[in-house]
């Protein structure tokens, strides 16, 4: 089976990842009000309920073996008197939050026509809403939601697949888990999943996670929708704030709901051996009934990027919050061409590519040190920064260096043994560095280079302009925002480098320079060479 033709999406500049609440003066002064009574009220009965469950959750498992917890409690009194309790109380929380009714359309499959339940779009903490209309289905969380008071206890009473995302370890055994209980023929609960695996704005489909897909069973996608004039719910990774949302909709008279069950999708032989087709299919599928776009964005970690091919590309790339900060800071263009012009000086001295804070400030020639460090930020997570990926990074978006000028620096830099070619490792660097994030699926990327043989900055070069995949890269992530790139002359004219570093200052600055080999082919060189 080939994939379903994609809905296709229209990349608006803000991305899904961003939500704020926009509120009329009326709608303020009205949400205050309303505020100041209702949410105090709903929050502590809610809180309340959440108290009552605590202790009953944990009877669930209460006295049980290792052994006997690791099977389904389906019968007995911790069955038939604590589950009915469990799911009454959480049916009140959302009751006292504002969520008094549910609007269903459709109707829910059982556990064994269906074993997993697909939820999206994924808005808010809010969702778990659903969890009440789906009696109560098992989970799969992050193992430090454990230790949250009332909510690591009601995860043990649900049985839910923990895993330490961290841990790679913790990854696999959660993988293990979910294909077991998904192909336990109604041994096991029906499973709930939010494939995006994060939250959104709700203006796209973001790339599905495979996991709800990997056991290859027979899947029921079902839809939520909050059609309230506010869209007070929401809540991204950038923009309102939980705080915000819960607030906004407590402050609501009420909050209308609609859970929309889709009719289940039997994966084709195709879809079971390859999850990620599966998984795409019934994102399009969700899309297009949503009458919205499914697009290839994705959260790594805390970074919103977009996939394309193995690549993953920031959608707020590092470079530019840090010309934004050296502009802040003071620095006028030529200055900034001056500080990177320093940078890659540094990078091919002794002193080597690796840097502090204390030493990155006088390097870029800033006057206020936290400016430095918020830069250190961007691209690390301690003080010590690679000033290949500042380099290459802030080049690529500013347009100072013609793209193969720009990959022949970043070779040079990224080519250890000076031998003309990359290992896969120096291609997962020398790519991470162009784009501004760290780059882990890069195997397609250097299988391609390698095809002809050795992947040398010849090959890089052309797969990166001539293969389908990578030719978007190119004219999508390295031409400057309301700039029109010029194609850059070839910088290898007899042996020589030509110069195509347009818009840098003319004091010799040019990109890094080539030697040849016997054979004719450029092998990248030392400055000083």
């Amino acid at each position: 089976m080939e994939r379903q033709n994609s809905h296709q999406a229209t990349y608006s500049s803000q991305h899904p990842f961003v939500h704020t609440l926009k509120l009329t003066r009326a709608q303020l002064i009205r949400g205050m009000v309303l505020g100041s009574i209702l949410v105090p009220i709903r929050v502590f009965l809610a809180v309340l309920c959440f108290l009552i469950m605590w202790p009953i959750a944990r009877l669930r498992l209460a006295g049980l073996s290792e052994v006997e917890r690791s099977r389904p409690v389906t019968t007995g009194w911790r069955r038939w008197l604590l589950h009915p309790i469990i799911w009454f109380l959480s049916r009140a929380v959302f009751f006292f939050l504002g969520f008094f009714w549910f609007r269903v359309k459709g109707c829910r499959a059982g556990h064994k026509e269906a074993p997993v339940l697909a939820v999206a779009p994924h808005s808010s903490f809010l969702d778990m809403f659903v969890l009440t209309e789906t009696q109560l289905p098992t989970v799969v969380s992050r193992s430090e939601n454990q230790s949250i008071p009332s909510i690591g206890a009601l995860l043990e009473f649900n049985q839910s697949v923990l895993v330490n995302r961290k841990n790679p370890e913790s990854r696999k055994r959660a993988v293990v888990q979910i294909k077991e209980r998904l192909t336990s023929n109604g041994y096991w609960p029906q499973m709930l999943m939010f494939p995006e695996g994060t939250t959104t704005n709700g203006t796209t489909l973001i790339k599905f996670k495979p996991g709800a897909f990997l056991a290859g069973v027979p899947v029921q996608p079902v839809l939520l929708h909050y059609p309230n004039k506010l869209d007070t719910v929401r809540w991204t990774h950038r923009g309102t704030t939980w705080v915000e949302a819960l607030w906004h909709t407590c402050s609501q008279l009420y909050t209308n709901v609609t859970v929309e069950y889709l009719p289940v999708y039997t994966p084709s032989q195709e879809e079971k051996d390859d999850p990620n087709l599966y998984a795409d299919n019934v994102q399009k599928l969700m899309a297009k009934t949503l009458g919205i776009p499914a697009t290839d964005y994705v959260m790594e970690g805390r970074v919103p990027t977009r996939k394309l091919g193995g690549l993953s590309l920031p959608l707020e790339p590092p470079a530019r919050e840090t010309l934004s900060l050296l502009h802040q800071d003071g620095l006028r263009e030529s200055e900034v061409e001056a500080a990177l012009s320093k940078m890659i000086d540094r990078c091919q001295s002794e002193q080597g590519w690796r840097a502090g804070v204390d030493e990155l400030a006088p390097l870029l020639g800033l006057t206020d040190r936290q400016t430095a460090a918020k830069i250190c930020g961007l691209y690390s997570k301690d003080d010590i920064v690679d000033l290949r990926q500042i380099y290459l990074s802030v080049t690529s978006v500013s347009g100072l260096l013609g793209f193969k000028s720009l990959l022949h620096t970043a070779f040079t830099l990224y080519d250890r043994e000076c031998s003309g070619s990359l290992t896969a490792v120096d291609v997962s660097d020398l790519m991470g560095a162009l784009v501004g994030s760290p780059q882990y699926h890069t195997e397609e990327l250097y299988t391609e280079l390698s095809l002809r043989g050795a992947p040398t900055e010849q090959e890089l070069f052309r797969v990166l302009t001539t293969h389908p995949t990578y030719q978007k890269l190119i004219s999508e992530y390295f031409t400057p925002e309301g700039v029109k790139s010029t194609p850059p002359s070839s910088p290898l004219t007899k042996g020589k480098a030509g110069n195509n570093n347009a818009g840098l200052p003319s004091n010799n600055r040019t990109a890094l320079p080539y030697k040849t080999a016997d054979n004719g082919s450029p092998l990248p060189s030392k400055k000083n060479d």
